[in-house]
């Protein structure tokens, strides 16, 4: 089979489990996780490539991978099943060698992949997390990689110091060339963040990812091995600054705040943008929302499919939910189909995908701190109390 070569493709590890995400990610792939209203997680770093103009781009994925399979399909809703472009999702599979099928790091994981990638013969791969809420131009951080004749090229961000000591942190050179990585370093030396998007060289990855192979006591991880061992050698590596809104929603708290963070008049997170910015998802047609005379709605998104006849306050609720007469929900994501009966009173609180909370039950309180969370599927008994912080 002919493959047309590639500029650039994109590899997206999609393949991470989401501990942190506890009951949300029990049946379902932290990527494949519900938020905004109407997305997925995966959505974003889809939509990004597409409006960068990457139209090939290889998904990797591990953990619960049926659900996100599905979801991915052939790419259509981004615009990747077209004849010259592809969303091809890569799972582990058993090699001829007979070791195990199974991803063992983020640089195992694209090593595995090497002959996918070769079909394109790309001069540039840029490498994803699929676990981040944000919007980007790949291509822009590419022409900064060619036009410094980088070896590898990583996106940064600025952070406070005093969580700088939480990410890999790039030490760098006035003119934005690394001579330094450490990875979570309880001094950090400076604040500039690895985003974990990469831009590399093809042809340097490629013998880098089969080198750290066949080194027995390598963790066969990015920020662990993989870029400590480019820069060792003395490849040229560059730092990207990137100012935009960007989110690791890998907790709890930070997937309930990147939520709460698209509402308002100017939200720190504007999902709606022009046509280079668009965030493209699968969605099945719904009805419009339908807003019952009684119903109070503030400051909120409702997406189509809704029936609401209870109040709603600075929440997101996700397509095709029902809130009941009398319910309130206030500062809390309601996930995909879920049902809330007359009189529940949500607060604070995250419901997953086809959960319900029968009549007159409590989720949650006052306290933004502990946010409760019912995992997909989870009915919260009639007048029973979920209390602050709890999960179900």
């Amino acid at each position: 089979m002919y493959f047309h070569k590639k500029r650039v493709i994109a590899m997206l590890l999609a393949g991470g489990q989401g501990s942190r995400l506890y009951v949300l990610t029990r049946k379902t792939a932290k990527p494949a996780v519900p938020f905004g209203g109407k997305y997925r997680i995966i959505d974003f770093p889809l939509s990004n490539c597409v409006n960068s103009g990457i139209d090939t781009v290889g998904i990797l994925t591990q953990y619960q991978p049926l659900e996100l399979n599905e979801y991915i399909g052939n790419g259509q809703p981004w615009g990747l099943n077209k004849t010259q472009s592809c969303a091809q999702v890569l799972p582990p599979y058993e090699r001829n060698d007979k070791k195990s099928g199974w991803y063992e790091g983020t640089a195992n994981a694209i090593y595995k992949n090497i002959d996918f990638v070769d079909r394109f013969d790309p001069d540039y791969v840029v490498v994803l997390s699929g676990d981040h809420i944000y919007k980007m131009d790949y291509n822009a951080m590419v022409e900064y990689h060619v036009a410094h004749d980088a070896a590898c090229t990583i996106a940064v961000r600025t952070v406070p110091l005093a969580e700088a000591s939480r990410f890999g942190i790039l030490n760098t050179n006035p003119d934005n060339s690394i001579y330094e990585f450490e990875e979570k370093p309880p001094v950090p030396k400076s604040t500039n963040a690895s985003m974990g998007i990469y831009c590399f060289n093809w042809k340097v990855l490629r013998q880098a990812l089969i080198e750290d192979e066949a080194d027995p006591t390598s963790s066969k991880d990015f920020g662990k091995n993989i870029i400590p061992k480019l820069l060792n050698e003395g490849n040229k590596m560059m730092a990207y600054n990137f100012d935009g809104y960007w989110k690791d929603v890998g907790t709890i708290s930070s997937l309930w705040e990147a939520n709460m963070e698209l509402l308002g008049k100017n939200p720190e997170f504007q999902l709606r943008g022009d046509a280079r910015s668009t965030i493209y998802a699968r969605n099945d047609a719904h009805p419009a929302a339908y807003i019952d005379e009684d119903a109070k709605i503030v400051d909120s998104l409702i997406a189509e499919g809704c029936e609401v006849y209870g109040s709603v306050k600075h929440s997101v609720i996700s397509v095709g939910c029902t809130i009941g007469k009398g319910a309130i929900i206030e500062d809390s994501v309601v996930m995909p189909g879920v049902v809330i009966e007359e009189g529940a009173i949500i607060r604070h609180a995250m419901l997953g995908e086809d959960s319900k909370v029968e009549a007159n039950a409590v989720v949650g309180g006052t306290d933004k701190e502990k946010i409760s969370v019912t995992s997909k599927g989870a009915v919260v008994a009639a007048g029973s109390h979920l209390a602050p912080g709890d999960m179900l």
